[in-house]
């Protein structure tokens, strides 16, 4: 075990959700309420890269406050009903470290009933924290509370804690909290996000093969 504590995303890190939730809801919601809104995949997946989500639905589709809550609403029970498969190898990965006597924590986007649900459906190991979408707003990534606040509760070196994370927010987080990152760039293939993590990432990953090979003297 290299690491005490893996810090993981969520969304397209851990489990293949953006495709098979995020995504669709999105579709769904823009059909119902601003029909001329439409972006593909990818560029759904780019422009939550950067500028990020809270930036892509406001400044790029145009939704005002009143919308933007509605939007979450209807996002948060879409979740709530559908569950994403993990990525083959996480639970290996997870199962592996929590064997071991590490720790897995959650830094995500989504909220941590939605990650549960997600954890229970794929016989993940319970995190040890989880810091999820109903933190305020000035703690959610790219804010390094997080990952501070998990530092301070089990008392870790920034050397002993990987973030891992396939989004410009989980680089942020840990390079303001001054910790590894690792890119996970296994879910989409969009060149200018990968671009930018291996531009500025400590690690980057593009199977979760070379993430387990990083984590563990195999």
């Amino acid at each position: 075990m290299r690491y005490k504590c893996l810090i993981f995303d969520h969304d397209d890190t851990t489990v293949d959700s953006t495709r098979n939730i995020h995504y669709p809801s999105f579709v769904e919601y823009m059909k119902l309420y601003k029909p001329e809104i439409r972006y593909t995949l990818d560029e759904y997946v780019k422009y939550n890269f950067h500028p990020g989500v809270l930036e892509f639905f406001k400044d790029m589709c145009g939704l005002d406050d009143k919308e933007m809550e509605e939007e979450e609403a209807f996002w948060y029970d879409y979740a709530k009903n559908h569950v994403a498969d993990a990525f083959p190898g996480i639970k290996e990965i997870m199962d592996r470290q929590k064997a071991e006597g590490g720790l897995i924590a959650v830094v995500s986007h989504s909220y941590a009933d939605n990650i549960l649900k997600d954890y229970r459906h794929n016989d993940l190991p319970v995190p040890d924290i989880i810091f999820g979408w109903e933190q305020p707003k000035e703690e959610r990534k790219p804010s390094p509370v997080p990952v501070e606040r998990i530092m301070e509760k089990y008392n870790l070196k920034p050397e002993e804690i990987l973030v891992i994370d396939d989004l410009k927010p989980g680089l942020d987080m840990a390079k303001a909290a001054g910790v590894p990152f690792a890119a996970a760039c296994w879910c989409f293939d969009i060149p200018e996000n990968e671009a930018h993590m291996r531009a500025n990432a400590d690690f980057v990953f593009k199977s979760v093969e070379e993430l387990e090979k990083h984590c563990f003297e195999l």
